[in-house]
């Protein structure tokens, strides 16, 4: 029971916490006479001192401003990196964690058991493995652009970086080579209060299989100089998106191309792809392929099968999945996603794979009159899980064996929840580590129709 003189701290009040668990996100866990903090920047073990930014009637929330007393667990960082919190963990608590977590969500949100929790896929490299980097433009205090991550709890506040740790040497390189040529042509970033500048964000993508480098510089409406850009930059494809949203985002916009590739050359599971600039892919290679590996398992597919494969991007899971498949369909909202698919088709020879741009919720019902019920359906949707009315539709298509690729446990859970009340059985879970360093889990989860 609450003590009756306990007060909750107010915001920007300073307060000592020990932490003594870290929630599903990566902040740690205190208690303040049963009172709940949030701590971001703390991990189990901790003593800090922390400022209070948001305070509610249920929890707090806090960022660490020191630690006063290090857990036994805590290591020194490998990179001052805001985009790598969890570095002061070491890496087998890292994915201990995160096999807890995926146990925990399951349970606690999704009140499921009688499953196999598998261990932990470990990630092949623990540093520079992401394909794929998104940078902003900012002022430092000295005046200079930078170019960096956004500072943590900070919408405006950019800091540089020198060497990303997540990142190659060679992306490393083309982030410093755009940066250099935008301070030598005097260009001023992006101000995120004012709304004034030109500068916004650099999208770095990189084929880990065929070496090829793709640079997408998103500025707001202007005028550039592709041509000295392009000379300055080493990389295959240089592309420039101009955008007036007041969001911070690097989608949408007008893309053109200022030199060399419209479409970034990859390789996975022994297949071709060809990436567009905004088409979704997994930003870890080298764990994608075992993931898709495990999906394509629990697929058990036979040959004759029917798969569905939602949201399917550019095609990977459904193509890497048609040699084993009677027929795949794919289905995507993203219309650049689906030519992109149809292409890496063709490129890679396969006949059995269909590819159709249209919103889940509104054409799985028309997939299913046009190419009859799924036998597999695979579905790999973004962090926000489905929703009830596409697991409805999932539900009404009926498909014997669903593999749901999942990057959020805590949205998982309630799908697969609902699921399991319509008559399917969750058999078995397997988390992969796709993202060291982070809190982010990536898993696999397949249901049968019981």
């Amino acid at each position: 029971m609450e003590s009756s003189t306990f007060t909750r701290p107010e915001k920007g009040a300073e307060v000592d916490l020990t932490v003594d668990a870290l929630a599903y996100g990566g902040n740690g866990v205190a208690r303040m006479e049963g009172y709940v903090v949030f701590v971001a920047g703390a991990i189990p073990g901790d003593r800090v001192r922390a400022v209070v930014t948001k305070r509610k009637r249920a929890y707090a929330e806090a960022r660490t401003l020191e630690v006063l007393e290090p857990s036994p667990d805590r290591v020194a960082p490998v990179a001052d990196h805001p985009g790598a919190p969890w570095q002061v963990l070491p890496y087998e608590r890292q994915l201990a964690v995160k096999h807890e977590q995926v146990g925990d969500a399951l349970t606690r949100i999704g009140h499921l058991d009688g499953y196999e929790l598998d261990d932990i896929v470990p990630a092949v490299e623990q540093w520079r493995y992401r394909n794929k980097l998104e940078y902003s433009f900012g002022t430092g205090a000295d005046g200079a652009l930078v170019c960096g991550f956004h500072a943590p709890g900070s919408w405006h506040e950019i800091v540089p970086i020198s060497d990303c740790m997540l990142a190659s040497e060679r992306s490393n390189a083309a982030r410093d080579q755009v940066l250099a040529w935008c301070r030598e042509q005097g260009l001023e970033a992006f101000d995120r209060r004012t709304h004034t500048g030109f500068l916004r964000n650099l999208v770095v993508r990189e084929g880990r299989r065929t070496g090829e480098l793709q640079v997408r510089l998103v500025t707001g409406p202007g005028e550039l100089d592709g041509m000295s850009l392009a000379a300055a930059v080493a990389c295959e494809g240089l592309m420039w998106t101009r955008t007036d949203a007041m969001a911070e985002t690097t989608q949408g916009g007008v893309t053109e191309i200022v030199a060399g590739n419209k479409s970034l050359q990859e390789q996975l599971c022994g297949l071709r792809f060809s990436v567009s600039p905004h088409a979704f892919f997994q930003t870890n290679t080298e764990m994608a392929e075992q993931l898709y590996a495990i999906a394509a398992q629990r697929a058990d597919l036979k040959g004759w099968e029917r798969v569905y494969d939602l949201y399917c991007g550019i095609g990977t899971v459904g193509l890497s999945f048609a040699a084993r498949a009677g027929e795949v369909w794919g289905l995507e909202i993203v219309e650049q996603a689906v030519a992109d698919a149809i292409s890496n088709a063709r490129r890679n020879e396969i006949k059995n794979a269909k590819f159709f741009a249209g919103d889940v919720r509104l054409a799985l019902r028309e997939l299913v009159e046009q190419a009859s019920r799924p036998d597999v359906m695979v579905v790999d949707p973004p962090r926000a899980g489905l929703s009830q009315k596409i697991v409805r539709r999932v539900i009404e298509a009926s498909p014997r064996r669903i593999v749901y690729i999942s990057c959020n446990p805590t949205t998982l859970a309630p799908n697969a929840a609902q699921l399991v009340e319509a008559g399917y059985a969750l058999r078995r879970v397997t988390p992969v580590d796709m993202f060291p360093q982070t809190p982010h889990i990536e898993c696999v989860a397949l249901l049968e129709r019981a």
